[in-house]
């Protein structure tokens, strides 16, 4: 790169989409600093160990779209291979219902004759929804979700539009599954997949069931190691390319100041107290956040915006360190044998803590014996919840009961509770506290058609010439791989 074009780039957070965007950054030849208030990089992402010998990765374990996080390591000419193995989970996960438990093997013939067995014709079915979730992902993972969204016109290309028509963009994930499969269970079991981008099926594009074809026909997998492989790898790279990361490093007292052409920019800003200037700035953190640093007539948007918001929600996290073996958990357990649109209300409607919650349990240790001693399981247990909720401790060990008690049930461990060798909890206000997040949000916001593309808040912001956003709050969306994407993107802009 000329000289006179490498700029000083700020990077705020050590998440996946600021590991990224510093990368895609220092790529193109930028002195690069990455700043995260945290000790450790990941963000919602990174892992902690124990006493007792547990280490637990403490946010996303569905490793999906393998093929967007092999393109990100592509880039930089590796493979995820030169970094951690990645394991083909077999079943994917296991589904308990209110009145059957189905294993969804890895296998797409297997997961046919199973949707066959279950419904006659569902087997034909599933090939026919495959087959359309296919092209939704190859068209939106290939056109449209690379895009900056600064305008429509991006989307304008005779190509795009004529793919658009096939995306089903106006139709609702719940009625395009129901006019698949009659069976509750078969549709609840294609319902989940959009449950991770934070809203009701109801009120989901029918184009998400790219992710069905993401996660069932790609598979499930599972880095040895756990999650934050992928990000001590990101690490890895971001600093052979010369990224400096700064931890314990929160931003503060941003001073705005105007050149000749009336541009507005930051021209500094504080860490503990020492004064640091940027030529450009990406918010990797809570986009909400970084916008109450700034004066209010520089914000993108009023707090009124965020308040009309709909967010994907928050979560109860617990992580526990069991003694003894669970011999017939799976590494992926869903408890939906609860209802699925009275905890969804209470989520988004009622905004009240469930009274009959499903939820989810990881159990790494039945596939990575390095997470937890001998003769032990780690567990992950996580409870949707609706964010803004009063936080007591009180609540979380009430869920926590509520979680162990039918765990017990299921998997006939009764004395479970007894053999508790390490707990944390980890909700609302832990989310506030550690990312700042806007109400405590864990994923982001919700993927609803008027919160897609342009509709999402911007990448760069409108009054501040070298501010830019990434992550699950702007384009593309939350999730693992759309924040890798999003960093790259940004970086772009640079």
């Amino acid at each position: 790169m000329n000289q006179s074009k490498r700029k000083k780039v700020i990077v705020i957070g050590a998440g996946i989409s600021g590991l990224s965007a510093a990368c895609y950054a220092a790529k193109a030849g930028h002195e690069v600093h990455m700043l995260e208030k945290n000790g450790s990089p990941g963000g919602r992402a990174r892992q902690f160990k124990t006493e007792e010998g547990f280490t637990f990765d403490m946010g996303p374990s569905w490793y999906w779209m393998p093929d967007i996080i092999e393109n990100f390591f592509q880039d930089f000419g590796f493979r995820s291979a030169d970094f951690y193995t990645l394991d083909p989970l077999n079943p994917q996960f296991e589904f308990i219902s209110k009145d059957k438990r189905v294993s969804i093997p890895k296998d797409a013939k297997e997961i046919r004759a199973l949707f066959e067995s279950e419904e006659p014709g569902a087997g034909k079915k599933y090939d026919d929804f495959m087959r359309a979730a296919k092209f939704k992902y190859e068209v939106g993972m290939q056109q449209f979700i690379d895009k900056p969204c600064h305008s429509i016109l991006e989307f304008t290309k005779p190509s795009l539009l004529s793919s658009a028509l096939k995306l089903h963009l106006f139709r609702n994930f719940r009625s395009y599954v129901g006019s698949y499969f009659k069976s509750p269970l078969l549709r609840s079991i294609m319902e989940f997949p959009v449950i991770f981008l934070g809203a009701s099926p109801a009120k989901i594009p029918a184009m998400y069931s790219l992710m069905n074809y993401g996660g069932y026909e790609l598979g499930t997998w599972y880095p040895q190691g756990g999650f934050f492989e992928l990000i001590k790898a990101m690490v890895k790279i971001a600093e052979d390319l010369g990224v400096k990361i700064h931890y314990h490093a929160a931003v503060k007292d941003l001073k705005l100041v105007a050149d000749q052409s009336k541009n507005v920019r930051i021209a500094s800003f504080k860490i503990q107290n020492e004064t640091h200037t940027a030529d450009e700035i990406i918010a990797s953190c809570d986009y909400q956040h970084m916008e109450s640093l700034l004066p209010e007539k520089f914000r993108n948007y009023s707090s009124s915006y965020w308040e009309k918001k709909t967010f994907a929600p928050s979560s109860l996290i617990v992580y526990l360190g069991i003694k003894g073996k669970i011999p017939s958990m799976k590494h992926h357990t869903l408890f939906f044998d609860a209802g699925l649109d009275e905890h969804l209300d209470e989520i988004y409607k009622e905004k009240s803590w469930p009274k009959n919650p499903l939820f989810y349990v990881c159990c790494p240790s039945k596939t990575d014996p390095h997470v937890a001693p001998s003769g032990a399981e780690n567990l992950f247990l996580l409870m949707p919840l609706a964010t803004g909720l009063e936080d007591t401790e009180e609540a979380r060990e009430k869920y926590l009961d509520i979680m162990l008690s039918r765990i017990q049930k299921h998997f006939e461990c009764p004395d479970i509770k007894e053999r508790i060798l390490y707990k944390r909890s980890y909700c609302v206000a832990d989310f506030k506290k550690d990312y700042q997040a806007y109400g405590g949000n864990a994923y982001g916001l919700a993927n609803t058609l008027s919160q897609t593309a342009i509709l999402k808040p911007s990448i760069r912001n409108k009054k501040i010439k070298n501010l830019h956003y990434t992550g699950q709050l702007t384009v593309p969306g939350p999730g693992v791989p759309p924040s890798l994407i999003s960093g790259k993107i940004v970086a772009n802009e640079i």
